[in-house]
């Protein structure tokens, strides 16, 4: 079966702050008969990688998403790795978030630059904030047992520590090891067998990101599948993306946590009019569609447009989803 002609807009913004090395974001825009979705996966990750992200695309512009059973999401405020003045600034300004997700591990961070980075934080959430960190598997057991401590302390408490370790095996051992709740994000979204991690009992919590793991439908099968709690997460998109993980959070029959769905804030600027943005550390459950000047403004140069129209073209042949 050919697949469908697209209407593909390829577009690139910049970020606020260095998040994960980058200092802007790209991805394609695809519209469908039910709407805009985002095909935007990290270059690092390959045509294969890639498929699901095109699938979850595909899902979003061709059919929808299920019905919502809440019109709101509790969301955290999303802090890189930055000092502590501008940490602390991060979530004065994340309207009305209670909850912070604080980014640890980055090359150059040491445990004083780490601990004063949560000390900032913990201080701006005030009491009854809640703070989790992020190292996305860079530690060792011994490293991650050994900086959690402190991590725990300067936050007066961690809700959870995402990924501290690479492997499930080690993620078991940080938790066997640590009294800080553990949540599996790359080895869910990474994984040949993402229950792997329920099996070796690894995972106290899972992360599921719409685009890496085909689409709203997909996860919601794999969280009735993993049975254990689930916060939704994005991947850096823009707000079309976003919509996504919206539509994730919203579906789900239990939602304990607040979601990390509030990273249009990391945006220098945005490819919809009305972005979506917490409302006193909530995100109203909405879908924006992007508008035609925006899309121009934001339009990627002709290199990178050609460099995505080629990893389409490639992706969606591997993918075998056409309509």
């Amino acid at each position: 079966m050919t697949p469908p002609a697209r209407d593909l807009h390829v577009y690139r913004v910049g970020l606020r702050a260095r998040f994960r090395g980058l200092v802007a974001r790209d991805g394609v825009l695809l519209r469908g008969d039910a709407g805009w979705g985002e095909f935007s996966p990290f270059w690092d990750y390959d045509d294969a990688e890639s498929a699901a992200w095109w699938r979850a695309a595909v899902e979003a512009a061709d059919h929808g998403w299920p019905a919502p059973v809440r019109d709101a999401v509790p969301v955290n405020v999303t802090v890189p790795a930055v000092g502590p003045d501008l940490a602390r600034a991060i979530v004065e300004r994340s309207a009305g978030c209670r909850t912070a997700k604080v980014k640890v591990a980055e090359p150059g961070d040491t445990a004083a630059d780490e601990a004063a980075r949560l000390e900032a934080v913990r201080d701006a959430l005030g009491p009854g904030g809640r703070i989790r960190v992020d190292a996305n598997g860079a530690w060792d057991v011994p490293t991650a047992v050994e900086r959690l401590r402190l991590l725990d302390r300067a936050a007066g408490g961690l809700e959870y520590v995402e990924q501290p370790c690479a492997s499930v095996e080690d993620l078991a051992r940080v938790r066997r090891a640590t009294e800080v709740p553990v949540a599996a994000d790359e080895s869910i979204r990474r994984a040949e067998d993402p229950l792997a991690v329920v099996r070796a009992e690894a995972a106290d919590v899972v992360v599921l990101k719409v685009q890496p793991l085909g689409g709203v439908r997909a996860c919601l099968e794999l969280a009735e599948r993993v049975g254990l709690p689930v916060v939704v997460s994005s991947a850096l998109e823009s707000s079309v993306g976003l919509a996504a993980g919206l539509a994730l959070a919203a579906a789900l029959p239990d939602l304990p946590y607040a979601c990390g769905l509030a990273t249009a804030q990391l945006l220098a600027a945005d490819v919809v009019p009305d972005p979506l943005l917490p409302v006193d550390g909530a995100m109203p459950v909405r879908r924006p569609a992007p508008d035609p000047a925006l899309l121009a403004q934001h339009a990627a140069d002709d290199a990178l447009a050609a460099r995505w129209n080629d990893r389409v073209a490639r992706v969606e042949a591997l993918a075998g989803v056409t309509a």
